[in-house]
C-alpha cells in the first residue's frame, strides 16, 4: 500500500524538521512503502535546503517547486497531481494538523471510506476574530452552498485514489479543496479533533482576509445566491419606494401629516440607495472576475523542480 503525503510548505524552514520527526513514526507504523510530498513555494529562507537535506537522507522524501508563488491552494493540487498513493493524504507542516490523527484516518479508509475528514472541535492559539469569521462564514456556506461542506473542517484530509484522480480533472482554478471534495462526493466520514497551537513560527496565512478570502470562494464559487440575493433586494426596494410615493401622495392630498422637509433625509437615501447599488455591482464583479479566471485556463501552477519523482504526471 502506498500512502501519500501532500504537504504545502512556504517560509517553514523551523518545522519541517520536527514534522517528519513525528510524522515517521506514525507512517512507518502503518507501511513502509510511503512518500510525503512537500509542494514547495518559493521561499527566501532555508526551507528548500532543510528538505533536500532531509531527502538526502531518506528518499521517501520528495519536494515539488514552483517557478513563482502560486499559493498554498494550487500547490496542494500539484502535490496531489504527483502523489502516487492509493490514500492521499493533505496537511500542513505547522503541526496544527495533528500526525498522530493519520492511523485514525487510514483505519477509517481501510473501512471503506473514500474521504476522511478530521473536523475540529476547538482552535487552539486563534484570536477571537477569526473564530468569529470562521463560524459566520460556514453558517453562510452551509445555507447557501449547492453542495454541503462540513464546517470547521480545512485541507487537512485523506482521499482515496479515486477522489484524488476525479478532483485533478476538475477545470476550477479557486482551489477550495473543501468544496472540490464535496463536488466529487464518494464515501465520506468525519473524525472530530482538537487543534493545537502552531509549533514554531508565524503563520504566512493572513487570518482575517484569508478567511475572508476563503469564505467569499465557498459562497461565489458554489452558489449563485448571492446575485439571487442582490435582485430580490432590488425589488424590495423598488416597491417600497413605490409604497412610500402612493402614503406620500395620499398624506399631501388629505393633510394626514406633514413629512420634515431637508437634505439630510435624500442625502441619507441616496447614500443607501447608491450603497445598494455599489454591493450589487460588487456582487456581480465577483462573479464576472472568476468567470475571466476561469476562461484564461492558465495553468494551475507551473513546476519549476520536482525532486524525488521519475516522470512528470499528466
Amino acid at each position: 500500500m502506498l500512502l501519500s503525503l501532500v504537504v504545502p510548505v512556504y517560509k517553514e524552514e523551523k518545522n519541517v524538521p520536527e514534522f517528519l520527526r513525528r510524522v515517521r513514526p506514525v507512517l512507518s507504523g502503518l507501511t513502509e512503502d510511503y512518500e510525503i510530498i512537500f509542494a514547495l513555494d518559493p521561499s527566501p529562507d532555508a526551507t528548500e535546503r532543510v528538505i533536500l537535506g532531509e531527502r538526502a537522507r531518506d528518499e521517501r522524501v520528495k519536494l515539488l517547486t514552483f517557478s513563482r508563488r502560486f499559493g498554498q491552494p494550487m500547490a496542494t493540487l500539484a502535490g496531489m497531481q504527483y502523489a502516487g498513493g492509493e490514500a492521499v493524504i493533505v496537511m500542513d507542516v505547522d503541526l496544527q494538523d495533528p500526525p498522530e490523527l493519520i492511523a485514525e484516518m487510514v483505519a477509517k479508509w481501510r473501512e471503506g471510506f473514500d474521504v476522511v475528514l478530521p473536523q475540529r472541535r476547538h482552535r487552539t492559539g486563534e484570536p477571537w476574530l477569526k473564530r468569529l469569521v470562521a463560524t459566520a462564514g460556514y453558517a453562510v456556506i452551509q445555507k447557501i452552498a449547492e453542495v454541503r461542506i462540513p464546517p470547521n473542517t480545512g485541507d487537512f484530509r485523506l482521499m482515496s485514489r479515486r477522489v484524488v484522480g476525479e478532483i485533478v480533472r476538475l477545470k476550477e482554478c479557486h482551489g477550495f479543496l473543501r468544496g472540490m471534495v464535496a463536488i466529487v462526493g464518494f464515501n465520506q466520514c468525519i473524525i472530530p479533533f482538537d487543534r493545537p497551537p502552531r509549533f514554531a513560527g508565524e503563520t504566512n496565512y493572513n487570518r482575517f482576509f484569508g478567511s475572508l478570502r476563503i469564505g467569499f470562494n465557498g459562497i461565489f464559487c458554489f452558489s449563485t445566491f448571492a446575485l439571487t440575493l442582490s435582485t430580490k433586494l432590488g425589488f424590495v426596494l423598488a416597491i417600497s419606494s413605490f409604497l412610500f410615493a402612493i402614503v406620500y401622495a395620499l398624506a399631501k392630498i388629505f393633510g394626514w401629516f406633514t413629512f420634515a422637509s431637508g437634505n439630510p433625509t435624500i442625502v441619507i437615501l441616496v447614500l443607501f440607495l447608491g450603497g445598494i447599488q455599489l454591493i450589487s455591482v460588487g456582487i456581480l464583479g465577483e462573479y464576472i472576475g472568476r468567470i475571466y479566471e476561469e476562461v484564461r485556463a492558465r495553468p494551475k501552477f507551473i513546476v519549476d523542480r520536482a525532486e524525488g519523482f521519475e516522470r512528470p504526471r499528466s
